[in-house]
């Protein structure tokens, strides 16, 4: 630790764990007086054109002078980072703080040196651009808003590293030197490299858990059965194409296989690399493991083993040791208590998990904390009878557990550009970091579709799951996923019927739905069902019971062609009779009408029609398949035939047959329908999402003076009503000034600065914003009816002191809504509009979206409120000025987006006329802004 003498106390705040460009992962700390051993080692290992680069002159070693000057740190004017990889520095990073002759200097001085050395070994891995994320967020804390750094023109990797980074840059050359200057503030091209270098190293971060070349599964027993047994087997008998090995510690000696798989008493005794281990050993030995798979260069775990944080207090502790330890050794954790990942690709064919059958390859996507739920999932996607048919198979499959280190987020990243994978379907119980999460839905969503179930939404998140806090209802969390694209449903039969539907249907272009069948009653269900789901169906079209095949190869092919349809529903029911139509023969009629129009869905309302299911799915099944062809050895045994074999070889359609997806009730369908026609609206959207406009009126830098002025004062308060108003006032928003009226007296004298009428209003807690209790009287024209009124509201409510009455200037006639933003832990700024009083108070009905809020976002954020029509001339009342009304919004998003100080805004009530809005009421609190929030560097969550 630092010394006495030291300005500050060692900054913990700057640890973080990153993920760099292959996958690995390093830590990023603080240099210390106590690393100088570390220091001496690290430059050691440098080669000497490294060093060259570094000094711009041979410097084959530190002097006693140069170790103290590199860790002896005040945290302000003089910072160190080390990148370290089992405790030793990989790479390190300093600034010296200067003034403008160049020379050391404190604040107010805002440009600082900065110079990067990084082990040649480690050069290449993006450890200098991490480095340079870190280093710049801690300059900015520290005040300082400019790097320079003086280059060799011979070191293109780091000239690269400075130029990549996307900040605003100047550039010079003197005395066979480049100079790069470069200011520190976030532009939108950092952020921009910053989230794509984010997402390149956590998608290979997964790709490497998923697809690995050698496993090793610890804790396999010598028997079968067993946790750790039965993932060896699993990934055996499916064909695993990679190395396989077992290892048990209780090996006997001359024991060298077990099942068929060469086994080992350790990772250490392995002859070759292994780049994913499978650890099923009771917790108390995980330790252990984690420091010989480190040791022995395992890239990732998944640990199956249990008695972690869903155990309780000491379980908690456990978790937080296990994550240190392996990420201490570059090496990422799927679980603990995982489930396990499966890979169907034909080039990896990986079962590491306890699945005891490998799903059917296929295009889907597949995430899920949950163990049991997992499994649940995988049953539906390959089961026939009693469920959605016409379905298609599973690209990959993660079960994460108590996703202590990858999480849903992780494998987002991995999914967004994975050829393999066209929808992602994910359930979800809790969401450890919704703002990065609706930044990756938002991304992701608009490449392929992405459809989340959320568990636990109604309580506390599993135990297992270390969460941030959130103060914002599980609905609005919900309302903000939608806004990004998300396709939320509520049960995973849901999640399933939606993810099929996309799977293999194109999105539709609208809500007009055509319905044909040859059941009357059962199209008539299928037209009320889409009434309810908002959907425009046509009147369906009864084609009777004596329906052939060709009578709905027609029917279909006519529905497809028409102009005003962008979706079918095809409803059937089995026929009795001679001639009646059968099931494949229906089938092939459908499939081929489809096949004649992709460009439109085609989805099929079944009653019990296994043979027509089954014969439109018969091409796409996920039943579990035959293992890959290998021939039977002591090593790899023949596979045991099972009972359901047979139906999984299902004869398949025709060659390009379209393949339709199948809902044995009509409610299904259509639900899935609706959510894949708001996703398609959502897309169109979003190639055209809108902009945040400029106001020449805005003075960010009157209110950053303000706001600094203000929290001078303390940590955190709400503002009064002048420094309210004064604060608004800088980004154009007018608040009508109330004044105080303690006394008739003073109640006129306030109604004569402002100017009759007036508006006199009880501002007590229990009165505030509630006409309907009688605490406000409008349209005062005189002193005399004001006077009245304030002894009105006397002797009903009691002494001034009481109701804390105001007067305030009236203001014309509209409709009273409410206008909040607030900074939550977890999702980050919201804005949020509803109409005042009990439509928002008692129903709940307030629209969400993410700041900063574009116009588009401004527009729909008005229309989403069921209560809207009221302000668009609703039962021949005037409407509104909605346009003067999204300006103040756009303006209040502004203010939070500018200054993360304002952790609060409401503005309440905002009377909308039809012409202008008035603001007659507001509230602001400040508090000082995270140390580091969204525009950070890039770290994993803290453990």
């Amino acid at each position: 630790m630092q010394t006495s003498s030291d300005r500050h106390e060692y900054p913990a705040h700057w640890e973080a764990d990153v993920v760099l460009r292959d996958g690995g992962t390093a830590r990023i700390r603080p240099i210390t007086v106590d690393d100088a051993e570390r220091l001496v080692s690290f430059y050691e290992q440098v080669s000497d054109e490294s060093k060259y680069y570094r000094f711009f002159a041979p410097y084959p070693r530190l002097s006693a002078k140069d170790v103290h000057r590199f860790t002896h740190h005040d945290f302000v004017d003089r910072v160190g980072l080390a990148a370290t990889i089992g405790g030793e520095f990989i790479a390190t990073v300093r600034y010296d703080r200067i003034g403008a002759d160049g020379t050391p200097a404190s604040a107010p001085a805002d440009e600082a040196e900065v110079a990067f050395l990084v082990q040649d070994a480690h050069q290449g891995r993006g450890v200098a651009s991490a480095l340079l994320e870190h280093i710049g967020a801690v300059a900015r804390e520290r005040g300082i808003r400019r790097f320079a750094a003086e280059v060799l023109p011979a070191n293109n990797k780091m000239i690269k590293v400075f130029t990549d980074a996307g900040y605003t840059q100047k550039r010079s050359f003197e005395d066979g030197v480049v100079r790069l200057e470069f200011g520190l503030e976030p532009t939108d091209r950092s952020m921009a490299v910053q989230y794509a270098r984010e997402q390149r190293a956590e998608a290979r971060s997964v790709q490497r858990l998923l697809a690995p070349g050698s496993v090793a599964v610890v804790g396999a027993g010598r028997a079968p059965g067993g946790v750790g047994r039965s993932v060896l087997d699993h990934l055996r008998d499916t064909g695993f194409t990679g190395r396989l090995y077992a290892v048990n510690k209780a090996l006997g000696e001359g024991e060298e296989e077990l099942g068929g798989v060469a086994a080992f008493r350790s990772v250490r005794d392995i002859d070759g690399p292994v780049d994913l281990a499978v650890v099923a050993v009771p917790a108390e030995r995980v330790p252990e493991i984690v420091t010989e798979c480190g040791e022995h260069g395992v890239q990732g775990l998944v640990v199956v083993s249990a008695g972690y944080a869903e155990s309780g207090p000491d379980g908690r502790e456990r978790q937080r040791a296990l994550v240190r330890q392996a990420r201490s050794y570059g090496m990422r954790i799927i679980g603990p208590n995982a489930f396990g990942v499966i890979n169907t690709s034909p080039d990896v064919r990986l079962n590491a998990s306890l699945a005891p059958h490998m799903p059917r390859p296929g295009r889907i996507g597949l995430f899920a904390q949950s163990g049991a739920i997992g499994v649940a999932l995988l049953s539906r996607l390959h089961r026939r009878g009693g469920g959605v048919t016409g379905v298609t198979g599973v690209s990959t499959f993660v079960s994460s557990g108590n996703r202590a280190d990858v999480s849903g987020n992780d494998v987002l990243q991995y999914w967004y550009e994975d050829p393999d994978t066209d929808v992602v379907l994910m359930y979800l119980e809790s969401i450890g970091n919704p703002r990065k999460f609706t930044r990756l839905a938002r991304r992701t969503a608009a490449a392929k579709p992405l459809v989340v179930v959320q568990g636990a939404r109604h309580g506390a998140g599993p135990r297992g799951h270390a969460v941030r806090a959130t103060r914002l209802p599980h609905a609005t969390v919900s309302a903000l996923l939608r806004q990004a694209g998300v396709i939320r449903v509520d049960t995973i039969t849901e999640l399933v019927d939606t993810g099929l539907l996309l799977a293999r249907q194109p999105l539709p272009a609208g809500p007009r739905v055509a319905i044909l069948g040859n059941s009357e009653s059962l199209g008539l269900l299928t037209y009320d069902a889409c009434l309810a789901e908002g959907l425009r169906p046509h009147p369906p079209l009864d084609l009777t019971t004596a329906a052939s095949a060709a009578d709905f190869h027609a029917a279909l092919s006519r529905a497809l062609a028409d102009d005003t349809s962008d979706a079918v529903v095809v409803t059937a029911i089995p026929a009795v009779g001679e001639g009646s139509v059968g099931d494949a023969a229906l089938a092939q009629a459908l499939r081929s009408a489809a096949a004649a129009t992709p460009s439109k869905p085609v989805l099929v309302v079944h009653v019990e029609l296994g043979g027509l299911a089954e014969a439109l799915s018969a091409a796409t099944s996920t039943a579990p398949q035959a293992p890959a062809p290998v021939p039977p050895t002591r090593a790899t045994p023949a596979p045991r035939p099972r009972a359901d074999t047979a139906s999984a070889t299902a004869p398949p359609p025709p060659e390009g047959a379209h393949l339709i997806p199948a809902y044995p009730a009509a409610e299904r369908a259509v639900r899935a329908l609706a959510q894949a026609v708001a996703y398609g609206q959502w897309r169109r959207d979003a190639a055209d999402p809108g902009k945040v406009p400029e106001y020449d009126d805005i003075d960010e830098r009157g209110a950053a003076a303000l706001i600094e002025g203000l929290l001078s004062r303390g940590q955190g308060l709400t503002l009064g009503t002048d420094e309210t108003c004064d604060l608004l006032g800088t980004y154009g928003i007018h608040v009508h000034r109330a004044l105080p009226a303690p006394d008739p007296g003073t109640a006129a004298e306030a109604a004569r600065t402002l100017g009759h009428p007036v508006a006199l209003k009880a501002t007590a807690p229990h009165l505030r914003h509630r006409a309907d209790l009688g605490g406000v009287r409008l349209d005062l024209a005189d002193e005399e009816q004001l006077r009245r009124a304030y002894s009105e509201l006397t002797e009903l409510f009691g002494a001034p002191e009481e109701l804390r009455p105001v007067v305030q200037r009236m203001a014309p006639r509209g409709v009273d809504t409410v206008v909040r933003a607030v900074i939550d832990p977890a999702a980050g700024a919201v804005l949020s509009f509803g109409l005042a009083g009990p439509p928002s108070q008692l129903l709940g009905d307030m629209a969400h979206r993410l700041i900063p809020v574009t116009d588009r976002d401004a527009t729909s954020l008005v229309r989403s409120i069921r209560t809207a029509p009221l302000l668009f001339g609703w039962r021949g009342s005037a409407p509104v000025d909605t346009p003067a009304l999204e300006e103040l919004m756009l303006r209040v998003s502004r203010l939070v987006h500018d200054h993360p100080e304002v952790v609060a805004v409401t503005l309440e009530p905002v009377v909308v006329a039809p012409r202008g809005v008035s603001v007659l009421g507001a509230s602001v609190r400040l508090a000082p802004p995270p140390a580091r929030d969204d525009l950070g560097p890039r770290t994993l969550p803290a453990y």
